[in-house]
């Protein structure tokens, strides 16, 4: 969720301009970076072009390295109800380049209508399909646009993750709350699809208590301690989880804002609907985001590596990269990005998704980044460097202010790489340790022309230009 820190209530379309206005600033600031990341063609030094792994006519299939989740939306995406086809359009293209799967915008009508981001859900039910809340359609398209659109993405064996949002609601009616002795927008019982009807006994305070976890903006607090609340969320056949699952089809879950509830929550959700899911757990302590990931039984942002990308690739210290990150704890439940609809600092962006891209966690790739902001075809490589050679274990070989140089040590047969980071601005060389002995190796970003061998004792000379990385492998 756009983190604006309210103090107030929603009121609709001041909410809505005051996130544009963020908005318009991250926009700038891209503006500015464009200058700085130039697109380089990557070509082999012979004249032949290095693998960027977009295969004619292929479909998604998951290599060695595992997959990348594209982010298909970024805050304020044009509103009028064509954001779904946009991203159907782009769904072969994004399926031929190696990401296996997409995070969509929260789906079903917000109190906002036709300008909503979503993230004010008045009806779960209701995907563009019920005129309420002053449309039919949401602002980003129709239920049959919706169902055509994940349709499109199984047809290219992509996943389809639904951003959930369960701590809050927005747009109910007011009615008499006897907990509170005032009235409270907490009547949902009217919503037009008839599912998951709501009154102030669903919301804090209530005969379950005065709060949960926490709250948010001032919007009506969910209350999951609530049974009727439980068997709506997840329980019943009809239930969002399962409606969202079985009759949308979608395959797992964002969930939005997981401070505002326990991560029992989302823990019994997974046990109950399945699916793949990551928790918006915005909080840079690794001791937090692991405590939570175990607790919720699910991925969790990689808030921690966020922030430490930040300070190591714009401020110079990529001696960070050596501090505990949740990826590090826990590959498996970590996914990894470099920036977000909420949240965008890191300038130094390729360093950063060279970074994410051969590291272990489930790497995301921004719209905005992939689609108008950095160079496609310099991701592209990235990606397919994660997808074919990112694999095994991780051991870091050498740091300091400036240079930073990894080592995946492959798996099942898969070679793995090092990775050569370099944030000054001339060109560097280092001896490394590699797994490779009398093996010749290149680097699969077309960075460097240098085609070395490996010594016998593994040890070779890697070359990384600058501001820049480099990205060496065997060469097979």
């Amino acid at each position: 969720m756009k983190k604006t820190h309210f103090l107030l209530s929603l009121v609709a379309l001041g909410f809505i301009n005051s996130c544009q206005n963020i908005d318009e600033i991250a926009v700038e600031n891209q503006k500015q970076q464009e200058v700085h990341n130039k697109t380089v063609n990557v070509t082999n030094h012979d004249g032949r072009p290095f693998s960027t792994g977009i295969p004619v006519n292929a479909k998604f299939v998951a290599g060695p390295g595992g997959s990348v989740l594209m982010q298909g939306f970024y805050w304020g995406v044009p509103d009028g109800g064509n954001w779904w086809n946009t991203i159907k359009g782009k769904i072969t293209d994004w399926s031929n380049a190696g990401i296996g799967a997409v995070w969509l915008p929260p789906a079903s009508k917000a109190q906002n209508g036709p300008y909503s981001m979503g993230y004010d859900p008045t009806d779960y039910y209701d995907f563009g399909n019920y005129n309420q809340n002053g449309t039919i359609e949401t602002r980003f398209g129709s239920k049959t646009e919706l169902e055509a659109l994940i349709t499109k993405a199984h047809a290219e064996n992509m996943q389809v993750y639904a951003d959930i949002v369960i701590n809050h609601n927005s747009g109910g009616q007011s009615e008499a709350n006897p907990y509170t002795g005032t009235n409270t927008w907490t009547n949902f019982t009217g919503v037009a699809s008839g599912k998951f009807p709501r009154s102030y006994n669903d919301f804090y305070k209530n005969a379950y208590g005065n709060n949960d976890e926490g709250a948010f903006g001032g919007f009506p607090d969910l209350c999951h301690a609530n049974p009727n609340v439980q068997d709506w969320l997840w329980g019943r056949d009809d239930s969002v989880g399962k409606y969202y699952k079985n009759v949308m089809k979608f395959d797992g879950w964002r969930f939005d804002y997981v401070k505002g509830f326990g991560p029992w929550v989302v823990n019994t959700w997974n046990a109950n609907v399945g699916g793949f899911s990551v928790g918006e757990l915005w909080d840079s302590n690794v001791n937090t985001l692991e405590w939570w990931a175990n607790n919720a039984n699910s991925s969790v942002f990689d808030f921690a590596a966020y922030y430490k990308m930040d300070e190591a690739f714009d401020n110079g210290n990529l001696n960070v990269l050596n501090d505990d990150m949740m990826w590090k704890r826990n590959p498996f439940k970590a996914v990894t990005f470099v920036a977000n609809h909420d949240t965008d600092i890191i300038y130094n962006k390729m360093l950063a998704y060279a970074y994410i891209l051969t590291h272990e966690g489930y790497p995301t790739i921004f719209y905005r980044d992939y689609e108008e902001w950095l160079s496609k075809e310099r991701l592209n490589n990235l990606i397919w460097i994660h997808n074919n050679k990112a694999t095994g274990t991780t051991s870091i070989l050498y740091t300091d202010n400036d240079e930073y140089v990894a080592r995946r040590n492959g798996y099942n047969g898969n070679p793995g790489l090092v990775v050569y980071i370099n944030n000054s601005s001339t060109w560097q060389e280092r001896w490394v340790e590699t797994s490779w002995s009398n093996q010749q190796i290149k680097d699969f970003t077309g960075h460097s022309n240098w085609y070395p061998t490996t010594q016998s004792d593994k040890w070779v000379k890697i070359q990384c230009p600058p501001n820049s990385y480099s990205v060496w492998s065997l060469n097979q």
